[in-house]
């Protein structure tokens, strides 16, 4: 089975929450505090990897999660930093970042995975929480709370492949692309005598027999047929396959076997390229006349009509001019530079503003609320516990401090009013 399209779900690990404890020991009564600090939270990792060809993999893998970062201890002891989560993808990998915006599915590239052992860092582990011991001051010498670990978010993200090939074999189907491969590298394609036998992207490695090239991988690209570029057969699957390709190899059925006109399926292949994507007018093409052994005169006629390309006569059942072939491939990639990957990575989390909040006010019959959120808020509730007094009176002064009080009484807040902070609710007393 061949998938080259997947949406998956990944998320990175949880820190760990930092711990409350007090020395105590044989010697020791009323010991400071040595609550350790939480672990990082396991980063997802997307890796290039030559050990499969296509994403069949994630075919019921949807799920991606790395593992929370371990909890502090007690004796300052820290909590483990969770292992990062690799995923592994073929060469040729594209990851989007997808989301909905109205009825409309938005993808944007992350990253473009051409290499072996390429590395894409997709989201980082959360941080761990401080322990008590952190919060420790000479003023503040018993403090008895701690910050739980930052929470990660899920993400969605989809898995595109375009095969990284040197050539590209198009052409209408049962035109002998499949047979060419065949005869030209190690590759075991399906073969029969009807259409559509090939359904997905087949690779193939040539190797000269003598040296007199560079070894080079070869694609056949299935599919095509008119109206490919807007849905069309298999064609729009499979199109994309093309953009990484340095040279196409047009193959034509010369013989007009089925009663095509070559010259004809030559140029609807060629303005369904050019509909799909403009560019791929501009890529360096052979064409190949297959079977010219059965009809040498349709190859005259093709020749005279079509001017400005190379052509060649062959015959992939018998190998005819398959080496004049080869050799002309190897000259034209000798003179043709490599398909650069994206050369950027974008960030796939959201980077808030630590400082930022928001107020919003609700009003009711019996009163007015006030509820703050936003990032400073999502920060400091990790290390506030209510029932404790310093733990209270810390949460108040850095409200105070990052202006969260001047901001209330800015919009209205006075004696009586409520105020919400994520899930904590009070009355304001000035």
């Amino acid at each position: 089975m061949f998938i080259d399209k997947v949406e998956i779900t990944i998320k990175a690990g949880n820190g760990g929450a930092g711990h409350v404890s007090f020395h105590r020991d044989a010697t020791t009564m009323r010991g400071g505090p040595d609550g350790g600090d939480g672990g990082r939270g396991g980063d997802i990792i997307f890796v290039g990897s030559t050990s499969s060809d296509n994403l069949v993999e994630f075919r019921f893998a949807k799920k991606f999660y790395a593992k929370d970062g371990v909890d502090g201890g007690t004796r300052n002891k820290a909590g483990a930093n969770a292992d990062d989560l690799k995923i592994n993808v073929p060469l040729g990998t594209r990851i989007y970042k997808t989301s909905k915006e109205g009825t409309f599915i938005v993808s944007e590239l992350l990253a473009d995975i051409t290499e072996k052992d390429q590395e894409f860092v997709a989201l980082k582990g959360g941080a761990g929480g401080k322990g008590n011991a952190f919060f420790a001051t000479s003023r503040k010498q018993t403090p008895n709370f701690s910050q739980t670990g930052i929470k990660t978010k899920e993400y969605k993200v989809s898995l595109e492949l375009s095969c990284i090939a040197d050539v590209g074999l198009i052409g209408f189907p049962n035109v002998g692309k499949s047979t060419l491969l065949s005869v030209i590298s190690r590759a075991n394609p399906k073969i029969a005598n009807y259409h559509f036998t090939t359904l997905h992207p087949n690779l193939g490695v040539v190797i000269p027999k003598d040296d007199s090239f560079k070894p080079f991988i070869v694609a056949d690209i299935p599919g095509l047929i008119e109206g490919a570029s807007e849905g069309a057969g298999l064609g729009h699957d499979f199109l994309r396959h093309i953009d990484r390709t340095r040279l196409l190899v047009h193959v034509i059925d010369i013989s007009g076997y089925e009663g095509r006109d070559p010259v004809e399926d030559y140029k609807l292949i060629n303005n369904e390229l050019v509909k799909y994507n403009p560019a791929l007018a501009d890529k360096t093409q052979i064409v190949a006349l297959n079977k010219s052994d059965i009809d040498y005169e349709q190859a005259v006629r093709f020749r005279k009509d079509v001017k400005g390309v190379k052509t060649f006569l062959i015959s992939a059942a018998t190998r005819q001019g398959i080496d004049e072939l080869l050799k002309a491939i190897s000259v034209e990639l000798a003179n043709l530079p490599r398909v650069q990957a994206v050369q950027f990575f974008a960030e796939l989390e959201e980077r808030p503003d630590k400082n930022k909040f928001d107020i919003e006010v609700e009003r009711y019959v019996d009163g007015v609320c006030f509820v703050v959120s936003g990032p400073l808020i999502d920060n400091l509730i990790r290390g506030v516990v209510l029932s404790d007094t310093e733990s209270n009176n810390y949460f108040q002064r850095r409200l105070a401090d990052s202006g969260v009080i001047a901001a209330l009484r800015e919009r209205g807040m006075k004696n009586g009013d409520t105020v919400c902070i994520a899930d904590i609710e009070f009355e304001w007393v000035d």
